[in-house]
């Protein structure tokens, strides 16, 4: 099963741009991620949207953070990439007449709710800053690695 990579892609764009001098263009960042600049744009979109990023066109432009680390947190992203699926599974709906498959997806339903909120809830309390704490200590120890 295929994961959705967005909320870690987009993390790592961030961090990258918060250590960053100068804005960094869809090109830059779709060669760092192997993705198509379209793709990074139209992604980066959702970022704009919410105010985490600017974008500049022409010669010189591209994106910069619109806050700085410490002010942006797992939560914020994840929802500014679409909110996606934090489960790989789920309810099954074969027999839906079945009693059984009934009591277990109702189970399943309330366990992944709860287990979504606390995520969520631990999500709210990371800041991109509390990921990036020890990234100038550790490029200066090995370089900046992004290959």
């Amino acid at each position: 099963m295929r994961h959705d990579s967005r909320l870690s892609r987009m993390l790592h764009v961030m961090i990258h741009m918060g250590h960053h001098d100068g804005p960094m263009t869809s090109d830059m960042i779709a060669a760092m991620l192997n993705a198509n600049p379209v793709v990074i744009r139209r992604t980066m979109a959702g970022l704009r949207e919410q105010g985490f990023v600017h974008s500049e066109k022409g010669h010189g432009g591209g994106w910069t953070l619109a806050k700085p680390l410490d002010d942006l947190t797992l939560l914020d992203i994840y929802r500014a990439v679409g909110e996606p699926s934090v489960f790989a599974v789920g309810p099954a709906y074969d027999m839906p007449g079945c009693l059984i498959e009934q009591a277990v997806n109702a189970t399943l339903k309330d366990v992944f709710a709860e287990a979504e909120q606390l995520l969520l809830t631990r999500f709210a309390g990371v800041t991109l800053a509390d990921i990036a704490k020890d990234f100038p200590a550790v490029i200066q120890e090995y370089g900046q690695r992004c290959e």
